[in-house]
């Protein structure tokens, strides 16, 4: 062989194996959400998925036409069954039949390539105060057992837990401490038995952001990876981050019921970009930026070290209907904006490029048309009580405190709060009057900080899930109101 020949046949066989690998880490997924007033179409979704190499993605149903569009693609997909719903699967013909319904019509040679399913999202988490304890176990089980019947025993079901099921005490708040949470600790037991009996994982969802969102005193530094926080050390392991910590906190509460070597599934993990002083893209992509590299080199933790894990970001897209309860970030969490744009740069490869994710292709938009304040009323004394309208059927989310449209004048504060009701109700006339307080306008009144979304067109979106009314009266509402009486009265 000639030594040109031979070069020639290395830069082919380089770019076959180039041609082969995908963008992204083989072990990462996506969660696809869809609490949406707009959720782009699922065939839309699906190609963005694969445009950017993602093989798998975590849903939170299993919708018909969410599994269609996925048929023939070979991601590999966790469908779920919400939780309530688990009461029904208690029922063993219930499973059986969900199975047959939900697995069998679509898992299958050029099909939906199913791995997991998972039963209930986070059922023991403890503001539920014991809602589904009862149910999740007998649920897990029958559903396992269904799928083993049908012949699917390929397939494991697994729990999503929050990773408030277990915790180490504050007499020793060190990972080799961890242990379940005590009114659970039985029930955790049987099912971590159940799950290895099955050759199923734990999957757990671990958010780095709750920990700062939650606690004041919580160092900064600790919730990302690069190596800034004072460590945590714990007999010979050391910890810099809080991720780490809280993972091998888990380790070490399924060591104490005798699994320690369990498979762990990360079922979500991820960091918000709007609703909260430390949810921004600057801070999301600072810690995108230390995990990925992580997860494409195996880096494992102290107690697992170099070992591959599975890991679902969280999420997808953003959500305008999630609930706000546990904040207004809720709305946020995508690596992708509602419309499938992305947000910063972010390589799913861990290498570090300064690269942006492929945007959905083939959306389409409603009108360049917005609704704004009208500053020719002749009635201003019924703002507050519009804007309460608005933010009600709305997303006002960043208009709070922290976020990206706070610190607007009155002016500013109604104009988004109409425009985003506008959007939601797909620009009818009707929808911008507010008593005469809202006009519409083809100038577009966004600022460098604040954008004024122009909402999806109805043919980019599924049709049938779309949702009109985006959530009770919330904190974010309450506190927009708050603001625009006060500059009202100034």
């Amino acid at each position: 062989m000639s030594a040109n020949l031979g070069a020639w046949l290395c830069v082919l066989a380089a770019v076959a194996v180039a041609a082969v690998l995908p963008p992204a880490a083989d072990a990462l997924g996506m969660n696809w959400g869809t609490q949406a007033t707009h959720p782009l179409s699922p065939r839309i979704v699906v190609q963005m998925l694969k445009d950017n190499g993602i093989k798998k993605v975590k849903l939170f149903d299993a919708d018909q036409a969410t599994l269609s569009a996925l048929a023939g693609t070979d991601i590999e997909v966790m469908v779920a069954i919400p939780n309530n719903l688990l009461d029904l699967m208690n029922e063993k013909d219930n499973a059986r039949e969900w199975v047959r319904h939900n697995i069998s019509r679509y898992h299958f040679d050029g099909g939906v390539n199913i791995k997991y399913v998972a039963v209930g999202n986070e059922p023991f988490l403890a503001s539920y105060n014991g809602t589904f304890d009862k149910v999740t176990f007998p649920a897990l089980q029958n559903i396992q057992n269904a799928l083993n019947d049908a012949g699917f025993s390929e397939i494991k079901a697994t729990v999503p837990l929050n990773a408030d099921v277990y915790n180490s005490p504050s007499a020793n708040p060190v990972p080799s401490a961890g242990r379940f949470r005590t009114d659970v600790t039985q029930l955790m037991t049987q099912m971590v038995q159940f799950l290895a009996n099955n050759s199923a994982p734990f999957t757990v969802n671990i958010y780095p952001y709750l920990s700062l969102y939650l606690s004041a005193d919580f160092p900064v530094d600790f919730a990302f990876f690069d190596g800034l926080a004072t460590p945590v050390v714990d007999g010979v392991n050391t910890y810099t981050n809080v991720f780490d910590a809280n993972f091998d906190t888990l380790v070490s509460a399924l060591a104490a019921v005798g699994h320690g070597d369990l498979p762990i599934i990360i079922g979500e993990v991820g960091w918000p970009t709007d609703g909260d002083k430390h949810a921004n893209n600057a801070l999301a992509k600072r810690f995108y930026d230390g995990l990925l590299p992580r997860l494409a080199a195996n880096t494992g933790t102290p107690l697992r070290p170099a070992q591959y894990m599975e890991v679902y970001l969280f999420g997808l897209l953003d959500e305008d209907v999630k609930s706000v309860a546990p904040g207004a970030f809720e709305r946020h969490w995508g690596v992708l904006r509602f419309d499938g744009q992305p947000k910063f740069p972010m390589d799913l490869t861990g290498k570090g490029q300064n690269t942006m994710l492929v945007p959905a292709k083939g959306v389409r938009y409603l009108p360049r048309t917005w609704c704004v304040y009208n500053p020719n009323a002749e009635d201003k004394s019924k703002l507050v009580e519009n804007v309460n309208y608005a933010c009600t059927f709305a997303d006002c989310t960043a208009l709070g405190l922290g976020s990206t449209c706070y610190g607007m004048d009155v002016n500013g504060n109604a104009s988004y709060a109409f425009n985003m009701y506008f959007q939601v109700q797909n620009q009818k006339d009707e929808a911008c009057d507010f008593q005469a307080l809202a006009v519409p306008t083809q100038t577009d009144p966004s600022t460098a900080a604040c954008n004024f979304p122009i909402q999806i067109a109805a043919s980019s979106t599924s049709g049938g899930r779309r949702r009109t009314r985006a959530g009770p009266l919330g904190a974010v509402a309450l506190f927009v109101l708050a603001l625009t009486q006060l500059l009202i009265s100034h």
